[in-house]
């Protein structure tokens, strides 16, 4: 699992996952959002959402 911090909103498995907010998601889909620019990862940021 992998923190990211969302730039965009969108849904992932029926959740909305909001923009500026941290989740923590599976690496797999983390490292494609990361290289699309949907999400930045966010090492030492907090509060997040499982």
């Amino acid at each position: 699992m992998t923190k990211v911090k969302m730039n965009v909103q969108t849904a992932y498995h029926g959740e909305l996952l909001r923009a500026g907010k941290i989740y923590e998601i599976d690496e797999s889909t983390a490292k494609r959002w990361i290289a699309s620019k949907i999400a930045t990862k966010a090492e030492g940021e907090y509060p997040f959402k499982t």
